[in-house]
């Protein structure tokens, strides 16, 4: 049936090539996002390796299969995004009559953008090649993915390709065009640099998970610092791409959160999920009663503590269903 479908699909039967590429969409995706660390360039990635699929089927011999040619493609759509000048730069702040505390370092990653856990359900609960290496909810964790984008283009789709998917090292050897010998020593340098670069957190998952979120709503809702600040490890760390501020340790984020909360800015709270982490998008009430969706909040959980706090633009929100604004409390009634 598979040579079926190939042969119908050469032949220009646009359905045939639908029932072959669709089963692996959602994982090229996350493949995509894994290597981009964009939940939009996935997506502008993803539809140029089905175009790209599309007019080179002719060439398809069959040496290898249907999954790993689309892999292929994906990975050198991606290595060409990831060499090219037209990356997003980094913002300024722009939240009028707050003035952020001096950062403790400047973030080098500033395109970074979270992705639905109601999407990834499909896309990492799928059998994996016999050399993968970490976990699928690992390998898509916010600090994970944030540690790959600091690697080198070559290194990170290398890792990806072996570590993350399990592709033997001919086949990713292949799908880049070079030598066993090369995919080797890339490998072992890539390795070398994310143990450099990625954070020991654990990924989120706790059993104390739903309580500690609880908790945490309850004190951001009612801008109770010292309630929150209570949730939060020693070296707690938060982030706010595109903006490149970053700040680490308990006193500093709440400080943040002080001088946030201080001007009479109060938020409500919507739950959701990203990168298999618990998430909100964040409204800010205003005097009209309206609450402005303002960014998404995603949290990292160690334990009973609270150790990442990376917050999004609401440009992100489409993707996760959350609308732009909520009414207020009385409009509903």
């Amino acid at each position: 049936m598979r040579a079926d479908l190939i042969s119908r699909a050469q032949a220009g039967d646009s359905d045939a090539f639908r029932a072959l590429t669709e089963p692996h969409r959602r994982e090229l995706h996350v493949h995509c996002y894994r290597m981009l660390g964009s939940f939009q360039d996935a997506e502008d990635a993803l539809q140029d390796t089905l175009l790209s699929a599309w007019r080179g089927l002719g060439t398809f011999e069959g040496r290898a299969s249907i999954r790993t040619w689309l892999y292929r493609i994906a990975t050198n759509r991606c290595l060409s995004a990831l060499r090219s000048a037209s990356r997003r730069p980094a913002k300024e702040w722009d939240i009028p009559g707050i003035e952020p505390p001096e950062p403790t370092r400047l973030g080098e990653v500033a395109w970074l953008e979270p992705y639905p856990d109601e999407l990834l359900e499909d896309a990492i609960n799928l059998p994996l090649g016999p050399e993968a290496r970490y976990e699928q909810t690992e390998s898509i964790s916010l600090a994970f993915v944030t540690a790959l984008q600091l690697l080198p283009p070559r290194q990170l789709a290398v890792l990806v390709l072996r570590d993350v998917l399990g592709f033997h090292a001919r086949e990713t050897a292949d799908m880049l065009d070079t030598t066993v010998d090369s995919v080797k020593g890339a490998l072992k340098r890539a390795r070398v640099g994310l143990q450099q670069r990625r954070s020991d957190s654990p990924v989120a998952g706790s059993p104390a998970e739903d309580a500690l979120v609880a908790k945490f709503v309850s004190a951001y809702e009612s801008a109770d610092i010292a309630a929150l600040v209570d949730l939060l490890t020693d070296d707690v760390f938060m982030s706010m791409p595109p903006l490149p501020l970053e700040y680490q340790g308990r006193d500093i984020v709440g400080r943040f959160c002080s001088d946030l909360f201080g001007t009479g800015r109060r938020f409500h709270l919507v739950p959701t999920r990203a990168n298999g982490q618990p998430a909100f998008g964040i409204y800010l009430h205003a005097q009209t009663g309206v609450r402005h969706g303002t960014g998404l909040l995603v949290l990292t959980v160690a334990g009973d503590r609270i150790c990442a706090m990376i917050r999004f633009e609401n440009s992100v929100f489409p993707s996760f269903g959350l609308p732009r604004s909520l009414p207020g409390p009385r409009d509903l009634g």
